[in-house]
């Protein structure tokens, strides 16, 4: 079965079209500047049928005719409470996607504008959401809610999320294939390290807490975002600096995190270079990184009672050598390195999706 993975964003398209159950990849691409001036794509749905040219074109000779995608999956970011598990799209999932919009305002529009594109370009192909959120559903209360008003909670649905759940789900289970044990068995602490950074608890099988919260700006310090921060700050900077609710958005999601520290860049494979050149911000930049990943590893230890296995993945969790060793140094002074393993595994979401995908179709 042919499956075509998508994964739309606010002016990109990425993809990658899957021979399974074999899990052959056929072909993948990126389209980017969707809807921009100067490019020629001006719709999600012109992105889409892009791509579709391409498969078809006998000079890629990847498949002869469209009729043999036989499923669409889709990255989902949002799906607030309703969706614990991937799920067939149809239009009462629409209208829950649709209702998430307002907790996932530059993600979930691009991601409906998707599934509507090829509602109109491969009608009748089943199509299957696999949500961001979904694997954090088994989040308990006590954990996912904030010391609130609850009303907030009740009214707005104001409670953690948690993101980046295909990617926790996915090494976790490449985890338990490692160390030979059933998930159910296992305690691992996972940590997807890249531009966008979160850690989970996944004991039994089972995320019991993760680091992002509402939305992703939550804890770890990412590229361009703050992670934990007082928020009282916020009203401070209000109130002094005149920002308004937009503008203190945007320095909190894009002008903050490692960009913020360093004053040069949300890259680490930069900011290491730097670093060795004697450059204190950079380098600070680093330290405060590496501290915060180290804190969350302590404390889903603690929470879990232990853990079998912490695991690194995302651009910075497989690639960035140094800085994770100087996350983990010292580690082993504290849990017993023959029961806890460190794990490097590549991420796969585009897989998951599959795996999904094939699964639910093929019911």
């Amino acid at each position: 079965m042919k499956i075509l993975i998508l994964n739309s964003g606010s002016s990109s398209l990425k993809y990658q079209l899957f021979e399974m159950p074999t899990a052959e990849v056929l072909a993948s691409g990126l389209v980017e500047k969707i809807g921009e001036e100067e490019s020629e794509i001006k719709s999600h749905k012109a992105a889409i049928d892009s791509v579709l040219d391409k498969l078809i074109n006998p000079k890629n000779k990847i498949i002869n005719d469209l009729s043999e995608i036989e499923a669409i999956g889709h990255r989902v970011v949002h799906g607030g409470e309703a969706f614990s598990d991937s799920v067939l799209i149809n239009e009462k999932v629409k209208k829950e996607i649709k209702k998430c919009i307002k907790l996932a305002p530059l993600h979930n529009p691009p991601n409906l504008a998707g599934i509507e594109a090829i509602e109109k370009l491969l009608p009748g192909v089943p199509q299957v959401a696999v949500f961001d959120t979904a694997f954090h559903q088994t989040i308990p209360p006590h954990a996912f809610l904030y010391a609130l008003p609850y009303k907030f909670y009740k009214e707005h649905k104001i409670r953690r999320y948690g993101f980046h759940g295909t990617s926790h789900n996915y090494v976790a289970l490449q985890a338990a294939e490692i160390l030979d044990k059933p998930l159910e068995e296992l305690k691992l602490v996972t940590c997807h390290l890249g531009n966008g950074c979160s850690i989970a608890a996944v004991k039994h099988g089972k995320s019991i807490d993760t680091s992002m919260g509402f939305t992703p700006l939550e804890g770890l310090v990412m590229g361009t975002r703050s992670g934990d921060f007082d928020p009282a700050i916020a009203t401070f900077l209000i109130q002094e600096e005149g920002f308004s609710a937009k503008e203190l958005d945007t320095i909190l999601n894009k002008k903050s995190g490692l960009l913020g520290i360093s004053g040069i860049s949300n890259d680490v494979r930069s900011l290491l270079e730097v670093a060795k050149t004697g450059n204190k911000r950079a380098k600070l930049a680093m330290d405060i990184f590496a501290y915060r990943v180290k804190k969350y590893i302590g404390a889903y230890i603690f929470a879990m009672n232990g853990a079998d296995a912490i695991v690194f993945t995302g651009g910075i969790g497989e690639h960035a050598n140094s800085l994770r060793d100087q996350i983990t140094d010292g580690i082993f002074e504290v849990i017993d390195e023959k029961k806890t393993q460190i794990l490097i595994i590549p991420t796969n979401e585009e897989l998951m999706i599959a795996q999904d995908t094939f699964a639910l179709v093929s019911n």
